[in-house]
């Protein structure tokens, strides 16, 4: 008879704890020395070099399991991209919701052309056996001629205006670049917001499920 293995076994600290540090970093726009602080001041003594080790060893699988438990997304697909700067250099972080706020995917990536947008395309809909019946996007070209040459067949609305949502999603991206002091290389980006995006997005409020009365 197999059995799984503890991925916790050999840490000093139970799994709680960890899971607590883990959470409180990428739920809150908290840098590493706050969490300590938190953790202190409920007298677990733990430095913040240990918590970024926790977050590196057990982010990624955290946001693993909540992609592969997120259920089936909205047929309404909102997309956005933003400029980001690593290294002096201008990137840009795509980014698609759906319209009940989910991060379903982001891209870091140096352009923003046609081959671009194919390539975030892709990466939306790999494992996917279906695709949006609307995607929302701005005026940017690129969308339109990535979609006729992936032969998508959902509608395509472009407007300034009404991928909004997307664009306030990138807000917490934001805070948190400001907290690190701009992402060190856009492995390091790419690799940090695909935990963060889903760990964070995973605890927000979410208005639709509440009943007005």
């Amino acid at each position: 008879m197999s059995t799984s293995i503890n991925p916790y076994r050999g840490f000093r600290f139970p799994a709680a704890i960890i899971n607590e540090a883990v959470w409180l970093y990428h739920c809150f726009s908290l840098s590493l020395r706050e969490v300590e602080l938190i953790l202190a001041a409920r007298g677990i003594e733990v430095s913040y070099e240990t918590i970024r080790e926790w977050g590196l060893r057990f982010g990624r699988d955290f946001a693993n399991t909540l992609r592969r438990r997120r259920p089936k997304p909205g047929d309404k697909w909102l997309l956005d991209e933003v400029f980001i700067r690593i290294r002096g250099k201008q990137h840009y972080l795509w980014r698609a919701i759906d319209r009940d706020g989910v991060v379903l995917d982001i891209l870091v990536q140096s352009r923003r052309n046609t081959k671009a947008a194919k390539r975030f395309f892709r990466k939306l809909l790999k494992g996917l056996r279906y695709a949006p019946r609307v995607l929302v996007t701005d005026k940017l070209k690129s969308y339109a001629a990535a979609k006729k040459d992936l032969k998508l067949g959902s509608e395509h609305r472009q407007s300034r205006y009404l991928n909004n949502a997307c664009e306030v999603s990138h807000q917490p991206t934001r805070r948190r670049e400001r907290h690190m002091k701009r992402f060190k290389s856009v492995r390091h980006a790419q690799r940090f917001l695909s935990t963060h995006s889903p760990i964070h997005n995973h605890f927000q409020l979410r208005r639709h499920l509440i009943s007005a009365t």
